[in-house]
Parts: C-alpha cells; structure tokens; sequence
C-alpha cells in the first residue's frame, strides 16, 4: 500500500519531451528493489504531463497497474509488478 514513506519522484519542471528517463530510471530502480508502490508527481495545474506520464505508465512493463490519488489528483499512485 502507498505511504507517506513510499519512494516518490517528483516531476515538477519536466516536459514531456523530457519525462520518459527519469520517470523510466525511477521506476526500473524500485523495480530492482522490491518495492510495491511508488508515487509519481506530475502536478495538476496542466494535464499535459500527466497524460504523458500515464502513456508511459502504460506501456511500462514493469507497472501491474496505476491510478490518480484521489485526495491529491497532482499525484500518480503506481503499483509495480512482483517478479
């Protein structure tokens, strides 16, 4: 379950042409250390990012599943597959 001390990445100043390696390198990290539950914030003022975060969610291999945090919509809760 996400927590306030699950890894978290914060993407404040990215663009979409820039998000895809860190987004990528965080997730491949947490990946390699077991971790279930990661949080990504892309903000909420422009959706712009958010929806290139979610594209490449999808495509990620190693994300199980994601969602919007529903209290913080500016954050991406993301559930990584166990291997």
């Amino acid at each position: 379950m996400y927590n306030s001390k699950s890894p978290t990445i914060n993407l404040h100043g990215e663009t979409r042409d820039t998000v895809t390696f860190p987004l990528n390198d965080f997730i491949n990290d947490n990946y390699k250390l077991h971790i279930e539950y990661i949080g990504v914030i892309h903000g909420y003022s422009s959706t712009i990012l958010k929806n290139k975060v979610h594209e490449l969610l999808k495509k990620n291999s190693q994300v199980d599943s994601f969602k919007v945090d529903l209290f913080n919509p500016g954050l991406t809760i993301v559930k990584l597959k166990k291997h």
